[in-house]
């Protein structure tokens, strides 16, 4: 088979292999993947960021999908010709994350999604929506769920609340599509004034350019007549400030990224005085996977896709990334 390894830390130290074909084991399948896509993670995983520890070569990305093409021992619920996607955590079912259910993502540490084949668990290759294709389903694992996990996995929010997205990228556009589907209205901030008219087009109730109003958090309490009910967090350090600004009393923010830095000051007071419930989201669980397929399939959601490329021109579709330029998702398109 084909794979991107990442043979030492940076994007030149990604290199194009004809590996051995796995086989599968107990309780595995084998998936041909027809497409991958890209998360910020991946990004910092590539350029040592993420782990500098993690062991090398690596076969970088989390997200795919594609057919089962062989099964080992012991599956019962897959077949040969199933069309799954792999869930980001493996070993992460069901219940609340635990320290051993985060310990096997895919991606790093264990072999992601930049290949032309890939072994996962029976319980991590989830069957993928019948209305999708192969590279919308390969948008899902990772910012699909987290945006689900965000808005619906604890406190669900319902028809009428109000939720601020950050930016237009992955799970900021999930987001946007899942709450609007749930009756919510939603705030989309971005640079810039063209991804905003695409972010209008597809549910947006208002838009925030944050270079022309900086003070972004107060233009929210004031479009909301108070402040969102949830924040989806994908800034971090940079914009957790304006995110406890723009929030309601008794809201929630659900901090997702470190688009903006990892390390900053945190206004306590204000999650004091505003009675802010703070908690971080890693990704989600295959049963959140599931609740997530069917809501997109009832609704007959299309995941937002913004570029694609071949497989040979993945360093492209990363250096696309890092330039922060792309809208959505991007999708890297596999042929065995």
């Amino acid at each position: 088979m084909k794979a991107f390894q990442l043979e030492s830390f940076g994007l030149d130290g990604l290199a194009m292999r004809d590996i051995p074909t796995p086989v599968p084991g107990l309780g595995q399948v084998l998936v041909a993947l027809k497409a991958a896509s890209l998360n910020y993670r991946d990004l910092l995983m590539i350029k040592g960021i993420y782990d500098k520890r993690m062991p090398l070569p690596l076969i970088p990305l989390s997200d795919g999908a594609g057919e089962v093409v062989a099964i080992g021992s012991g599956v019962t619920k897959l077949n040969v010709g199933d069309r799954v996607a792999g869930a980001f955590f493996q070993s992460w079912i069901a219940g609340p994350i635990t320290r051993e259910k985060s310990r096997y993502s895919l991606g790093g540490p264990r072999q992601g999604m930049l290949a032309t084949h890939v072994l996962l668990d029976e319980a991590g290759a989830v069957p993928i929506p019948s209305h999708l294709s192969y590279a919308e389903a390969a948008t899902l694992p990772c910012a699909g769920v987290t945006a689900w996990n965000a808005l619906f996995a604890d406190d669900p929010i319902k028809p009428g609340d109000s939720v601020l997205v950050q930016g237009t990228g992955g799970v900021s556009m999930f987001a946007l599509q899942f709450a609007r589907a749930a009756g919510a209205n939603v705030v989309v901030t971005s640079s810039s004034n063209e991804k905003l008219e695409r972010a209008k087009a597809l549910g947006a109730t208002a838009t925030i350019n944050y270079n022309e109003i900086p003070n972004w958090g107060a233009e929210v309490r004031r479009l909301t007549n108070g402040g969102v009910d949830c924040v989806v967090e994908v800034g971090g350090a940079g914009t957790l400030k304006q995110s406890l600004d723009a929030v309601a009393y008794g809201g929630r923010i659900q901090v997702i990224g470190v688009l903006s830095g990892a390390v900053g000051e945190i206004p306590t007071t204000s999650i004091l005085h505003k009675a802010v419930r703070l908690q971080g989201i890693y990704v989600g669980s295959v049963e959140m996977f599931n609740s997530m397929n069917r809501a997109i399939e009832a609704n007959k959601l299309l995941p937002v896709i913004g570029s694609t490329f071949p497989f040979e021109n993945a360093l492209e579709a990363l250096k696309l990334m890092e330039s922060a330029g792309h809208f959505g998702k991007i999708v890297i398109t596999i042929e065995p």
